[in-house]
């Protein structure tokens, strides 16, 4: 049986290309909101560092109507950190709308998400956003769609996929790329007439694979899934099991149903065959885990995540001013909140460390990190990080180490300071291909050449560079990269920054701290540009004689300091380095504190390796 009353579909694109942007759209016109009702732009973005970064992190799931036609949206992230969360939803719905920008064309992330789609037999219809740009390339860019269809093994009625131009800003859409819309109505109908209806046997024991969870505080966890197979209702007594573990079989209650309408969660008695819907009373479920009558035990195949590259050590925070400014502060709250992260996320992977109060955290990437180190600072947990490191494989007898297709978009004057930093980094050029004035680069590099590569590229190219990048494969240990060119400045003693030391410690480089900053030995306070580590005596004051006053010297011009923002503190790491996290501070501090052992450790290094 179809349900043709419902079409569910996601939303797929590379970073930045205005998938949020289409979805406010979509909401606006698929009445949802009233006519003089105030929305914010980019609705779908409600985390607090979605708005202030501008990106999608999460998956989300919303819903509008059109001609009585229930079209359950879910909006993913667009950078390759956050794959993850696009493979999981899409085994919940029938179709995709593939959405590509009009002078960008496709770009790392679209070949990621539409394999994926592809592999999973899901109808496509291409979207050409923002044919409002004055630089649009409309033409160009549909050749460069069919030709990564045809890259990527589409069959012919994939290759077949409508094309519908819009412009998500204005809220058009157009099947004409020379015709500009008045409305997103032709997107709508495409839609209804290209992405099947959901189907399945209504009669058949209730079956429903968890492709999300949420958490609400009144109900507790909420398990978001499509209704394959059957009936569901409140109060039905349902197994939870699971395909890749065949031991679990849970039994539990429904105690709540709720389905999508517009932007909010509204709660139901049952759910029709084909429709998205949260399952509220099954503490036990985890992403993966399928819902199914007692009487037919059938648990569906769930995709597998596919792994991460990145590892960073999470631990207890043992500094001088550790415990001040944090309120989750021991080893069993990291860990508790770690281990819960890690089943929500399932591009994550958690384990203890060495040490009792260490954690090795595996994730996609530096953002991927930095997100949950960022919702962690702000949620009161207090922790220090360490370095990131890639994560390495034997593969048939050979160190193999993670490497990235990088995409660089520079101006055609920093090309030849992009190619030497490549070099430095082991990157290998692939591709060049002029536009205008800028020049678009490929390059396959060791994703830990990339670490602290966007600060360089910014710097090279006067603000004007684009940087993207998405795991390729493992290849053979490539060598050692000199990853940093600079030194710390590192604190001589503890006290409060003054003045009178920061003036004479300036002389030696770029300071991160300013006067009144509470400091303690072995703590990172600026940078040294000419290489190696210097101690400064940030704490130092001027010492008054009978012959001087305090006054007679000329006023002491501090230069204003560099705030460094958490992904800049996280590339500016060395190996013998830990990132101190707190809700209020971000702290540099040496692995070792005191500076004689630092010398003693060094010395022992350097005999070991003449030996």
């Amino acid at each position: 049986m179809k349900n043709e009353k419902i079409r569910n579909i996601a939303i797929i694109a590379h970073v930045d290309h205005g998938k949020t942007s289409l979805v406010d759209a979509l909401l606006k016109q698929g009445s949802v909101f009233r006519d003089n009702q105030v929305v914010t732009d980019r609705v779908m973005d409600s985390n607090a560092i979605e708005r202030e970064r501008g990106i999608t992190i999460l998956s989300k799931n919303c819903s509008c109507l059109y001609n009585d036609v229930k079209i359950n949206i879910i909006d993913t992230p667009g950078h390759a950190d956050f794959g993850g969360e696009v493979e999981r939803v899409l085994k919940m719905v029938d179709g995709v709308l593939l959405v590509v920008d009009a002078y960008e064309g496709p770009m790392p992330q679209t070949r990621f998400v539409l394999e994926k789609a592809l592999a999973l037999k899901l109808k496509v219809v291409v979207v050409i956003n923002k044919i409002d740009r004055p630089d649009a390339r409309i033409g160009e860019v549909i050749d460069e769609v069919l030709e990564l269809f045809l890259e990527l093994d589409a069959d012919e009625d994939q290759l077949n996929s409508p094309f519908v131009f819009v412009s998500a800003r204005q809220g058009i859409a157009s099947l004409d790329k020379d015709k500009k819309g008045s409305d997103m109505k032709p997107l709508f109908e495409k839609i209804i007439e290209h992405i099947p209806a959901p189907e399945g046997d209504e009669k058949g024991a209730m079956q429903m694979l968890v492709s999300s969870a949420e958490h609400n505080d009144y109900v507790g966890k909420l398990a978001v899934g499509k209704l394959t197979r059957g009936s569901l209702y409140v109060g039905q007594n349902v197994v939870l099991c699971n395909y890749h573990d065949s031991a679990k079989t849970v039994r539990s209650k429904v105690v709540s149903l709720f389905v999508f309408e517009g932007v909010k969660r509204v709660p139901v008695n049952s759910v029709p065959i084909g429709e998205i819907a949260c399952v509220a009373g099954l503490e036990d479920v985890q992403i993966g885990d399928t819902i199914c009558d007692s009487s037919a035990i059938e648990p569906i195949e769930f995709v597998k995540i596919a792994e991460p590259s990145v590892e960073m050590t999470f631990m207890v925070n043992d500094s001088p001013l550790a415990g001040k400014e944090g309120k989750y502060v021991t080893t069993r709250h990291i860990r508790d909140r770690l281990f819960k992260e890690a089943v929500k996320d399932l591009s994550l992977r958690v384990q203890d460390g060495d040490t009792a109060d260490t954690f090795k955290v595996c994730g996609r990437g530096e953002m991927h990190l930095s997100i949950l180190i960022e919702n962690m600072r702000r949620d009161g947990y207090e922790f220090q990080v360490s370095m990131p490191k890639v994560l390495i494989k034997t593969i048939d007898g050979k160190k193999c180490e993670p490497v990235d297709r990088l995409f660089l978009d520079v101006p055609e004057d920093c090309v030849g300071t992009v190619m030497m930093k490549m070099g430095v980094r082991k990157g290998e050029l692939v591709g060049m291909t002029p536009h205008g004035s800028r020049m678009k680069m490929e390059f396959t590099i060791p994703s830990r050449g990339l670490f602290g590569f966007k600060s360089e590229l910014l710097t090279d190219t006067r603000g004007e560079g684009v940087i993207n990048s998405i795991f390729y494969r493992y290849e053979p240990w490539k060598g050692e990269i000199n990853r940093r060119e600079y030194g710390s400045l590192i604190a001589h003693e503890s006290g409060e920054a003054i003045v009178y030391g920061l003036y004479n410690a300036q002389e030696r480089g770029d300071l991160f701290i300013g006067a009144g900053v509470p400091v303690y030995a072995g703590m990172v306070v600026g940078q040294n540009p000419k290489g190696g580590d210097i101690v400064v005596n940030v704490c130092k004051k001027k010492h008054l004689s009978n012959c001087r006053a305090s006054g007679s010297d000329e006023a002491l011009r501090l230069t204003p300091p560099r705030k460094l923002s958490l992904e800049d503190a996280i590339e500016f790491l060395a190996d013998d380095e830990l990132l101190e996290v707190t809700p209020k501070s971000m702290r540099i501090r040496k692995l070792i504190l005191d500076h004689n052992m630092r010398l003693r450790e060094r010395g022992k290094t350097l005999r070991g390796e003449e030996e």
